[in-house]
């Protein structure tokens, strides 16, 4: 018994330390629970919010606490955003002070308050990815236990204040992409914890100050991009001896790269470019066997590749192009275990390719050196890309090696370009960079440039009129594309289409121009910016940079597309320049001499961009300019033919003769129908859209409306177009037509079918437009097995089509009323943006009526109440359209389901007795699995007021566009519309058409849209199914 007395006493022990635990636990949990954010901080910050419009998250400010939840708990102040976090040491644990604030890539704007800076217990500080303007006050030296702090990518300005120094506990630093001006203060060199400083293109300039010479912690320096002069300090080399990645490209530095950089054995990516005057040699990487990526490129760098590169097995990148290096390309280089992308290009090594190469070696750019000799077996490995335009390979060579999986053309693609030297075929070459043919509205047929080039790619066309060559990888971007792509309409331009597509490079672009007859050109270069936007969002404070050289000769240094449009995006810059072409070729070269921004608004947005390309002679050509027939030159048979083709001809002259007389008196006609028309649409010929369309063959028919029948074709220039054939029975007076074809035509926006031309002959309408290849709305919305449209994808589409609506309504230069909007008229193009389609059709097929009697254009469940029973035509007849077509967007059904339960066939009737019971989700697609609960009933909502009976309480488009982006409040509806509560039902298919004196059309002047005509129903009460029903 006694031996058990111990066990006892310890469990009675254990039990009071388990009470004495859990009271102290609730002494803290209480702690807790009274902790109070600093008044003084909590005013600040609520002031700063309020200023820059944003809020706190559900995750923290929990009961109007600033320091709670995860502000004080374990959670990252990465995992949250904005974020804070707080230290409630302080006063016995009741006392909170703010230690982190986050407001990363909110587009918050304006100046940032003075009142931060008295937030003196902060330790990290981002304020990244915002549009913040103004400078940088000297009061941040206030913030003296700072330890992170970012301004990175805004539009901060003025110069950096030297009060920065007195942060000497900060460790990250980081206020590039912004448009600082001035030299780098020397007090920044007491930061001499700092381990990371990232100021590429933040704007300073200058020598970098001696005093950076004591930051001997560094590990990372970002510092491309900016105005820094003089030479690169030697101390870097010999102090800065942590340091694992330094970038100094795009800069002013004269060199050499100094020799202490021997001593950098820590670097394992050093980049460093454009370096002017003294020449360097590659000595001092004998002991950096870590590099990874080792970037030198235009350095002015001499001597040959080091002999010992072997060593360096780390390497996966290694760009040393644009540099006078001599010797053979070494062996060992292509061996190395790790490397995967090297550039040696525009150098002046020697000798053949080496016998061997690692089979993770897929990217070779060798392209302007002085190689020659036969191939090695590895060039036609798979998914090598090998660019060696430019060198001194002979044909012979060439096709003596197997260099079948190489790009054709490479033997006229080499130094003086020997093809057609001295024999020219061509005159003149128009380029789409990029993308697919496409004639410009000056006639011009732009070729396609839509190969898929790579880092080190060429291609040169069948046809040998020009050529193409690229060398560079974009940093860091996961997407190695080398073409850009948007939908969006662009200013300053007739040929919006011309610049949807573009090509980039990262590094050197050349094209050429090959087989031309010698003589003085105009070359005319097309350029507009696209992946940079448009202020204020930080999104747009990138900076593409660029030089463009023409026939070697530099025409625009520092070229940014965007500065040259006016600070603007999406807007089209022509430059033209004079050349003279001597040697039978034109060279363009678009060279990024590593100036401008590298990572907005993704990363590897840099380098050169261009749209399209055209050269023309200055004079009166002598040769063809058509590519080389491939026929074989058999005189006798060509003999024989001629005498027999002269014979017939001879009968049949005045058959030919009378017939071309014919033909001249129907064109005069014609071009006195197109007299006084501003625009002339681009006419077809019936043959060539026939050829187009397979003879309107029924395996390319895409679908039949009320116009007639549509279908999918490919023009001659490659062009895929959609051809509508005009019911023949609604044809107006030719010049009628080509005048309203003429003002729908020029009619463009993103969110409108491009409408490209006609054709009229005989008694014969064809319109042909762009082809969209994910068809119509109601297809995705409503046709099993179709495209998926997520929640997200279907809010864009509900604000491009409203858009396009706005801009008929109140932008376009012709106020157009479209009358049938409606699923079916909405197609989506491969991006699945909207676009309206058949807007501006319907006085094409107007009777010849007054007033007094006109039809009704328009589709029953889409048609409001004023239009379809008096005739009475505003452009809110439109908007009433878009009500219902909402709907259908948010509920993936058509606006009438004779299938579905009583209470839910009319789309119209069931989405108002869900909203009358506050259960407006459960009108949403059963398809979509996630969906913004908010934006859902914003839609619906919207949908609810334009769809009301009185064309006054419908908003405008415009308005619709502002409720929908959130500019705009969504006003209140308390009450069904009458159509819903007044009329009777009747399930009946027949619809009102003709009207009698009553009929007012507010749009008179206007093209107005139509579609099937329904026969009069004879009935004396209107009915619900006529307004809300059947069709679609």
């Amino acid at each position: 018994m006694k031996a058990a007395q111990p066990w006892g006493g310890a469990r009675y022990g254990l039990g009071l330390a388990i009470i004495f635990m859990f009271g102290l636990l609730v002494k803290i949990a209480i702690a807790q629970t009274n902790t109070t954010t600093d008044p003084s901080e909590a005013r600040i910050l609520n002031s700063i919010f309020q200023r820059w419009r944003i809020s706190a998250t559900n995750q923290w400010n929990i009961s109007g606490e600033l320091c709670s939840g995860a502000a004080i708990d374990s959670t990252s102040i990465s995992d949250f955003n904005p974020a804070i976090k707080c230290d409630c040491s302080a006063n016995n644990r009741t006392l909170c002070h703010i230690t982190g604030l986050k407001v990363y890539a909110l587009d918050v704007r304006g100046e940032i308050p003075d009142e931060l800076w008295s937030l003196t217990f902060l330790d990290d500080l981002n304020l990244a990815q915002n549009y913040l303007t103004g400078t940088l006050s000297p009061s941040i030296g206030n913030l003296t236990r700072m330890k992170w702090l970012t301004f990175g990518t805004n539009a901060l300005s003025g110069e950096i204040p030297k009060e920065l120094g007195l942060l000497t506990e900060l460790q990250s630093l980081s206020f590039g992409t912004n448009n600082f001006s001035g030299p780098l203060p020397s007090e920044l060199g007491d930061l001499t914890k700092l381990t990371q400083i990232y100021i590429n293109s933040a704007g300073v300039g200058g020598p970098i100050p001696l005093t950076f010479a004591k930051l001997q912690s560094l590990d990372t320096v970002w510092a491309s991009d900016n105005a820094f002069t003089g030479r690169i300090p030697d101390f870097i080399g010999n102090n800065w001896s942590n340091v694992t990645a330094l970038r100094f490209e795009g800069n002013a530095f004269e060199g050499p790269i100094p020799t202490s950089f021997s001593n950098l054995t820590s670097l394992t990516d050093l980049r460093i470019s454009d370096l002017s005057n003294g020449s360097s040699s590659l000595d001092f990487l004998r002991n950096m066997k870590s590099l990874s990526k080792l970037v030198l490129r235009n350095n002015n760098i001499s001597g040959p590749i080091p002999s010992n590169i072997g060593e360096y097995q780390s390497l996966s990148l290694l760009d040393l192009s644009f540099n006078n290096l001599t010797g053979r390309v070494p062996d060992a280089l292509f061996n190395l275990t790790l490397l995967t992308h090297l550039f040696l290009g525009d150098n002046k090594l020697t000798g053949t390719l080496p016998a061997q190469k690692r089979q993770s070696l897929q990217t070779i750019d060798l392209s302007y050196n002085e190689l020659s000799g036969s191939f090695p077996s590895w060039i036609n490995g798979p998914n090598l890309q090998l660019n060696l335009v430019g060198n001194n390979f002979t044909r012979e060579q060439i096709e003596q090696s197997d260099s079948s999986s190489l790009p054709s053309g490479l033997d006229c693609l080499q130094r003086n370009f020997p093809c057609n030297r001295g024999s020219p075929r061509y005159s003149s070459f128009a380029i789409k960079c990029g993308g697919p043919p496409i004639r410009s509205s000056d006639q011009t047929l732009y070729e396609r440039d839509s190969e898929a080039l790579g880092p080190a790619t060429y291609f040169m066309t069948s046809t040998g009129r020009w050529a193409v060559s690229n060398a560079g990888l974009h940093s860091d971007r996961p997407n190695q594309s080398f073409t850009s792509f948007t939908s969006s309409q662009f200013t300053n331009t007739l040929d919006s289409e011309l610049f949807q597509t573009a090509r980039i490079s990262a590094g050197s672009l050349r094209y050429y121009g090959l087989g031309l007859e010698n003589g003085n050109y105009t070359v005319i270069l097309q350029f507009a910016e696209s992946e940079i936007l448009n202020p204020p969002t930080w999104r747009s404070v990138g900076r593409r940079v660029f030089d463009v050289y023409v026939q070697g000769t530099l025409q625009l240094k520092d070229f940014d597309i965007k500065r040259e449009a006016g600070g603007r995006s999406l807007t089209a810059v022509q430059r033209q320049f004079k050349a003279r072409v001597s040697e039978n070729y034109l060279e363009i070269h678009l060279f990024w001499a590593g100036k401008g921004t590298c990572c907005v608004p993704i990363q590897g947005t840099y380098g050169p961009s261009i749209s399209a390309i055209s050269a023309t002679p200055d004079f009166v050509p002598t040769v063809s300019n058509q590519p080389p027939s491939t026929k074989k030159n058999r005189t006798g048979l060509i003999v024989g033919i001629v005498v027999g083709v002269g014979v017939i001809s001879l009968v049949s002259l005045f058959a030919v003769y009378y017939l071309i007389q014919k033909r001249k008196q129907q064109k005069a006609l014609e071009d006195e129908e197109f007299l006084g028309i501003d625009t002339r649409p681009y006419t077809f010929s019936y043959s060539e859209l026939r050829a187009a369309t397979g003879d309107f063959s029924s395996s390319n028919k895409l679908g039949e409306g009320g116009f007639g029948p549509v279908y999918k074709g490919t023009l001659e220039d490659e062009r895929v177009v959609a051809v509508k054939q005009l019911s023949v029975a609604s044809h107006q007076g030719k010049s009628q037509f080509v005048a309203e074809i003429a003002t729908i035509s020029a009619v463009q926006h993103r969110n409108l079918v491009k409408l490209y031309g006609c054709c009229i002959e005989g008694d014969r309408r064809l319109l042909v437009y762009e082809y969209l290849e994910n068809k119509s709305l109601d297809q995705a919305l409503f046709e099993k097995g179709s495209l998926y449209l997520d929640w997200p994808t279907r809010f864009q589409i509900c604000l491009g089509v409203a858009k396009g609506l706005a801009y008929l309504h109140e932008e376009s230069r012709v106020r157009i009323v479209h009358r049938d909007v409606k699923a079916s008229n909405i197609l989506l193009d491969a991006d699945l943006n909207p676009k309206i389609s058949d807007f501006g059709l319907a006085k094409l097929y107007d009777d010849k009526q007054t007033h007094i009697n006109t039809r009704v254009a328009g589709t029953i469940g889409y048609l409001a109440p004023e239009y379809a029973m008096r005739g009475h035509l505003t452009e809110k007849a439109d908007v009433f359209g878009f009500g219902v077509v909402a709907l259908e967007i948010v509920s993936g059904r058509p606006n009438s389901d004779e299938s579905l339960e009583e209470d839910k066939i009319y789309l119209l009737e069931w989405a108002w007795q869900l909203h009358e019971n506050k259960c407006e989700t459960e009108l949403v697609d059963a398809n979509l699995s996630e969906f913004d609960v908010d934006e859902v009933k914003k839609v619906i909502m919207i949908a609810l007021l334009c769809t009301q009976t009185s064309p006054g309480l419908r908003p405008s488009m415009s308005r619709v566009i502002a409720m929908l982006t959130g500019d705009a409040e969504v006003a209140a509806v308390t009450s069904r519309p009458g159509y819903l509560t007044d009329w009777k039902f009747k399930d009946t298919t027949s619809f009102m058409t003709n009207h009698s004196s009553q009929m007012h059309n507010s749009s008179e002047g206007t093209s107005t849209a139509a579609t099937t005509n329904y026969s009069p129903s004879g009935a004396d009460t209107p009915m619900l199914s006529d307004i809300i029903g059947e069709g679609r």
